[in-house]
């Protein structure tokens, strides 16, 4: 039985990571920050499994800006895979605290390198990497030999840990690898990500609890996949024989304003009498467009993306339309998950 960690195991790609090794027969831990109240919300139904089926799923308390913890959590585990994808993820709110943006994004990912190295293990690393590394793009679309343009500090904090990577790859013979993933999306996605704010607030509006939905710049473009698909591509890239680094994407791009038009329109809405633009959501520094070229993952992984940009805005319309109606009959259910 394999051994993996995953930081963190509690947002979206970190929940259906998780369902994908325990399916796999890993045995998974995951590393969670304190909190005055739990926010395992997204892996509470896998910690009920644990309980009930004896899913081999285990948390530990810890922190990215805690490199004595990093390094006695790599001595007790020993994993034989590491998933890195903790970080502060929210683009538009790095701007707002890049200082610890750049500690946790940035300098998490050293300390996690160096916990390998101190423990003298020999696990296999991913890292997290992103298309918002690309920025300005200097060509579309982008692939692995694209150079970096970072227009955020989240960005910026991304191109150290990517570089990190290769550079620890190379120096100390590490299995080091970079997953440059394009959006992912899904009903896991957190509420002040654009793609979720839309869907849930559609939801809202569909049973008169909400009037507007207030956006910023619609003229995005990206390249939008669905999230259990790209952790996939994350197990796939620890499977091979050599580190190496992948993007992973569809190799379309649509709009926010697309987005807007199919999930309210899927709504049966005009999307045209909820959405206000207020420029509080605009970026400092804007990326206007993103489209992955993801042939290397195919012709190495075996991977390519199955679910279709309208289909996955409409699973997540209905998905939100579904929970809210679940909240207001009072069916949602209350999950015992014990003690963390």
């Amino acid at each position: 039985m394999k051994r993996a960690l995953i930081t963190g195991i509690t947002g979206q790609d970190g929940s259906y990571l998780a369902e994908l090794l325990l399916k796999k027969d890993y045995e998974v831990h995951g590393i969670i920050r304190r909190a005055s109240s739990f926010n395992t919300s997204r892996i509470d139904h896998l910690y009920q499994d644990r309980h009930i089926r004896g899913v081999k799923l285990f948390l530990h308390y810890g922190d990215l800006s805690d490199s004595v913890n990093l390094v006695k959590t790599l001595y007790d585990l020993k994993p034989d895979e590491i998933y890195h994808l903790g970080a502060q993820s929210h683009v538009r709110v790095s701007f707002d605290i890049p200082e610890y943006t750049a500690d946790i994004s940035g300098l998490g990912t050293i300390r996690i390198l160096e916990a390998i190295r101190e423990t003298a293990g020999n696990p296999r690393f991913y890292q997290a990497s992103s298309s918002e590394m690309f920025g300005k793009v200097a060509e579309i679309p982008q692939r692995e030999t694209t150079p970096f343009h970072p227009r955020s500090p989240y960005a910026v904090s991304k191109v150290f840990s990517y570089w990190a990577t290769v550079n620890y790859r190379e120096s100390y013979n590490l299995f080091a690898a970079n997953g440059i993933l394009f959006n992912h999306e899904s009903p896991r996605r957190g509420e002040t990500f654009v793609t979720r704010k839309i869907t849930q607030a559609i939801a809202h509006i569909k049973h008169g609890l909400q009037e507007k939905l207030y956006l910023g710049n619609l003229d995005a473009k990206r390249d939008w996949g669905y999230a259990p698909e790209y952790v996939e591509a994350m197990w796939l890239i620890l499977q091979q024989e050599r580190p190496d680094d992948f993007v992973i994407a569809t190799g379309e791009t649509h709009s926010v304003q697309e987005f807007c038009e199919q999930a309210f329109g899927h709504a049966g809405l005009d999307w045209r009498k909820y959405v206000e633009i207020d420029k509080v959501y605009y970026r400092p520094a804007e990326v206007d467009v993103l489209i992955g070229d993801a042939s290397k993952a195919r012709k190495v992984l075996g991977w390519q993306p199955r679910t279709r940009f309208k289909d996955l805005v409409s699973l997540m319309v209905d998905a939100d339309i579904k929970m809210l109606e679940d909240q207001l009959s009072g069916r949602v259910p209350k999950v015992d998950v014990g003690q963390h």
